[in-house]
């Protein structure tokens, strides 16, 4: 009798995904498994490949040949339509990571533990199913009671039938593990990950995250997705989030909370970030003065051209506020001092870096009102083939910029976010 092929979900959720030919067919990111009153080991039912374009496609077991050598192979055959998990569908990485169970001992006795990783085993022409547990002890037990004397902190692997608590979700989850699995997504690929965990796991997930990497993947997220978050958490760590935000998305979002939380947040936040959000709460949303941000690339006239090229390649600066630079008069944060003119980053890299920008001003460029309707600003952008427009008040001082990119999120439909890709017609069918 052969020996079962086994492989821990760990390792195998940072294998390639390879065809027979050996041409690469995506990454695992997860594995889909299924509990049972009936059997005594969940079934693991298939793979979570992400393929080209960021899409995230199902596999299932009986199309998975071999996962030794460092890959995965498959028969080639792959449905592309895009992922969704089924109610009675577990995500080993997503959802059993880190939870909480307890393992029973030799002496009758349950130890507290925690999921570091799962084993799955193929068990002949019955498919695939969880075998191994590997926890880490949460407290220490002696060695009469069969853990061989292990302490806290310690990590071993017990049988599944030994762990309790598996298919049942629990506060507390922690989601690092996950988190690590997707540290390499961009902010929209991982909100799409975290949109299709349930309400719990989401919170556990947000948790997890820094105040930067939390901010970039709220302003991803849906509009009720974002809500939750914010609504979860604790008040001090939701006013850090919504300043680590851009903004307009962090206005955009304080205007769907009740008042009270919002003046809440507000209340908490640093006076010079809440006095740019209740500026931006005033305005109409689908306005001029409701889509713009209020930190646009801002310098004076007589910063010089390496200056505006050194700040415009910051990091954290996105595509499109780093194509302008806006030039005013002191002082150089919003609302501004007189308005001076714009300057394209390709002009700025056409011009000898030690000249001023105040130089090489672009005037032609009508600054918008406020009140300008979501079509003028719009019409203006395309018709001038603009990626930003400057924002002005009746005294000439700028109050923000709209980007192309704040204009897509209002004209695209209010449900774009959830249709994230195309839906492509499957090959075949591969879960019943």
């Amino acid at each position: 009798m052969s020996t079962p092929t086994r492989a821990f979900v760990g390792r195998l959720s940072e294998l390639d995904v390879f065809d027979p030919l050996g041409d690469k067919v995506g990454r695992v990111r997860d594995v889909v498994v299924t509990f049972s009153a009936s059997r005594a080991r969940p079934r693991a039912i298939g793979l979570v490949v992400e393929v080209p374009g960021r899409r995230r496609v199902f596999v299932p077991m009986t199309r998975v040949t071999s996962v030794e050598g460092g890959q995965v192979i498959t028969t080639g055959l792959v449905n592309m339509r895009r992922f969704e998990q089924r109610p009675n569908e577990t995500l080993v990485v997503a959802e059993l990571f880190e939870r909480p169970v307890q393992v029973s001992t030799e002496g009758g006795e349950v130890v507290a533990a925690t999921v570091q990783d799962i084993g799955i085993e193929q068990m002949g022409t019955r498919g695939w199913a969880l075998a191994r547990v590997a926890v880490r002890l949460e407290s220490s037990r002696p060695s009469r009671l069969g853990l061989l004397g292990r302490r806290r902190g310690e990590t071993f692997v017990a049988t599944v039938e030994e762990v309790r608590g598996l298919r049942d979700a629990s506060e507390g989850q922690g989601a690092a593990k996950l988190l690590e699995t997707y540290e390499d997504l961009k902010p929209a690929d991982l909100a799409e990950v975290i949109h299709d965990l349930s309400p719990q796991r989401r919170a556990e997930v947000a948790a997890a995250l820094g105040d930067e990497r939390l901010a970039d993947v709220i302003e991803e997220l849906p509009e009720d997705d974002q809500v939750e978050i914010i609504a979860g958490l604790e008040v001090s760590r939701a006013a850090d989030v919504l300043e680590a935000m851009e903004p307009d998305d962090a206005a955009d979002l304080l205007s769907e909370l009740p008042v009270e939380r919002r003046e809440e947040l507000l209340q908490k936040m640093e006076p010079d970030e809440a006095a740019d959000l209740r500026r931006l709460l005033t305005y109409d949303e689908n306005t001029a003065g409701g889509l713009m941000t209020t930190e646009p690339v801002i310098l004076g006239p007589e910063a010089s051209i390496a200056e505006a090229l050194a700040v415009v390649r910051r990091q954290e600066l996105s595509t499109a506020l780093a194509t302008t630079v806006f030039v005013c008069r002191p002082p150089l944060e919003t609302p501004t001092g007189k308005f001076l003119g714009i300057v394209h980053i390709q002009r700025l890299l056409r011009e000898p870096p030690h000249n001023p920008v105040g130089g090489i001003l672009d005037k032609d460029v009508e600054p918008l009102p406020p009140t300008a309707s979501l079509g003028q600003v719009t019409r203006m952008l395309a018709t001038y083939d603009l990626v930003g427009m400057p924002v002005v008040d009746d005294e000439g001082h700028l109050l923000g910029a709209v980007t192309v990119d704040d204009v897509l999120d209002h004209i695209l439909p209010d449900d774009w976010r959830e249709e994230r890709h195309d839906v492509v017609p499957p090959t075949e069918v591969t879960r019943g």
